[in-house]
């Protein structure tokens, strides 16, 4: 909760970029996240305080902040736009996937019938194409391959 101190990113919209914003509301043609990043700023520049926000919202105060902050240093469009998530890095490369389509598409095993994911995931470590690898990146990179080819 708020400790009763002035909040320290206050949002001060120009008439400019409060007329942008609720445009964007009335047309309601954006991603639902963007939308409630706008409904912050509005909000925010009402002079609502932080709890109200929450309470109306139903966000993380944690998000109210993040958008204010960013509209107070960088600017509306940065306030309004995602930013970049980027995730793991890819357990194997190009030439990484393009050794397990080809072992995917050999004879299996001696003993199988086919090739199972864990089988392929072994397999890749026992080649030394990757250090380590789950049976899941497997099956993931398998389906991302094989629909774009089919």
């Amino acid at each position: 909760m708020r400790t009763g101190r002035p909040a320290k990113y206050r949002v001060r919209l120009s008439e400019e970029e409060r007329e942008e914003l609720q445009g964007m509301m009335r047309r309601g043609k954006h991603a639902a996240r963007k939308l409630r990043r706008v409904q912050i700023l509005l909000l925010a520049d009402e002079g609502k305080k932080q709890d109200e926000i929450q309470a109306q919202l139903e966000v993380s105060n944690g998000m109210i902040c993040s958008i204010k902050k960013r509209y107070c240093t960088e600017g509306l469009s940065a306030a309004l736009e995602e930013r970049p998530r980027p995730g793991a890095k890819s357990k194997l490369d190009a030439i990484g996937e393009a050794h397990l389509i080809a072992l995917a598409c050999s004879d299996a095993p001696e003993g199988r019938e086919s090739w199972t994911m864990q089988l392929l995931a072994e397999q890749l470590v026992a080649l030394g194409i990757v250090d380590e690898i789950s049976d899941e990146t497997v099956r993931t990179t398998l389906k991302k391959k094989t629909q774009t080819v089919a």
